[in-house]
């Protein structure tokens, strides 16, 4: 079983709990002569933290990380690099009463019956958005990896919250802003409307979804392995995987169904003295294979199911519906902490790729 592991050449093992010792991730695959030190893990991983207590969870935990193994002398080793982050700040308390009065939207009661109720329930335990620090861990190695030797970068921001959607913005400008404001909008237009719109259903004790974009630039032709290691499928996989995700879409996405297909086609032009699509509907993957255009994915994730409001349930001990109003401390949106995790996601699955297509050395150049 694979569960917990994702990638064929750069292996990532997720484990850790909400509320359980820790939380982190194994590396597998990275290749040696890496510059590595916890700074840069540390530097992701504050990205990912709660902003202001309007707009996310009252729980601040300092995931401060530690590697354990893999890197020595500040650079990788071509072995397996173990990283983690303490759980210090929890309150197990308040999920006590929800063993037995499983949250509507959440997979506490699949997980019960699933696992026989030995899951650990408290805070989600598996199931809960905690374990994607270790993505973000993962995802900061995978991301140095690509800057190094090929020059990718990779650009994630909250394109949508509770229906307000950035307009009118270019890549730049999203690259300047989106870790600028707490809620990781491409312009300061969009972030005041969107941490207004979190703030109105978190006084009304209730949470929005939205959708995160993320543009990956200067990935060359060729990655991926059709068919079932498609790129795309593997992309798709992979940010399906956050917790809170539900649809993912590849550059025109849906709209492409209500397209002809002269309407989608990207002709093909030279610029600079390249083969270039003009439109790039096809958001970078074409036949499962990287085109080396930009590769735009945008992931749709729902509100969050800890919410205030009194909900419908049942209680397990005596198999009765009930009234559940969750307690604790929960984010009335996901999507802000969620950007650097897709950020993440998909500089692990870019980094897989690059190996298993040879474009990476199994030993690095040093760095003076």
């Amino acid at each position: 079983m694979r569960g917990n592991i994702i990638g064929e050449r750069f292996i990532v093992l997720s484990f850790g709990e909400s509320h359980g010792r820790c939380v982190g991730a194994v590396v597998d695959g990275c290749p040696a002569g890496l510059s590595l030190r916890e700074e840069d893990i540390q530097r992701e991983l504050d990205l990912r933290k709660p902003s202001s207590s309007l707009i996310s969870t009252e729980r601040r935990e300092e995931d401060v990380v530690e590697i354990l193994s893999g890197v020595f002398e500040g650079y990788t080793t071509g072995t397996p690099i173990c990283m983690l982050a303490w759980n210090k700040n929890v309150r197990s308390e308040d999920y006590a009463e929800l063993r037995y009065m499983p949250r509507p939207g959440h997979a506490d009661y699949y997980a019960h019956v699933k696992y026989g109720g030995f899951n650990d329930y408290r805070g989600g335990g598996r199931f809960s958005g905690r374990i994607t620090a270790g993505f973000v861990m993962a995802g900061a190695i995978a991301k140095k990896l690509l800057r190094k030797v090929l020059g990718i970068r990779i650009i994630g921001y909250s394109l949508e919250i509770g229906g307000i959607r950035a307009e009118d913005f270019t890549l730049e400008d999203a690259e300047m802003n989106r870790y600028g404001n707490d809620v990781r909008a491409p312009t300061p237009e969009a972030a005041e409307r969107m941490r207004e719109r979190i703030a109105e259903a978190r006084e009304r004790g209730d949470s929005v979804g939205g959708i995160v974009e993320c543009v990956a630039v200067n990935v060359p032709i060729g990655l991926g392995e059709p068919v079932f290691d498609a790129l795309d499928a593997d992309l798709a996989k992979a940010m399906i995987s956050i917790p809170g995700a539900r649809g993912v879409e590849f550059g025109a996405g849906f709209a492409a169904s209500r397209m002809t297909g002269s309407q989608h086609n990207d002709p093909l032009i030279i610029r600079d003295g390249r083969v270039v699509s003009e439109k790039n509907d096809a958001g970078g993957v074409v036949g499962g294979i990287s085109t080396g255009m930009p590769i735009i994915v945008r992931i749709a994730f729902k509100p969050p199911s800890s919410i205030a409001m009194e909900q419908r349930t049942v209680d397990l001990r005596d198999l009765r519906e009930a009234g559940l109003r969750v307690r604790g401390r929960h984010d009335p949106c996901i999507v802000p902490r969620a950007v650097v995790v897709v950020e993440a996601m998909m500089a692990i699955v870019l980094a897989d790729h690059a190996i298993r297509a040879g474009l990476m050395p199994p030993v690095l150049g040093r760095e003076d």
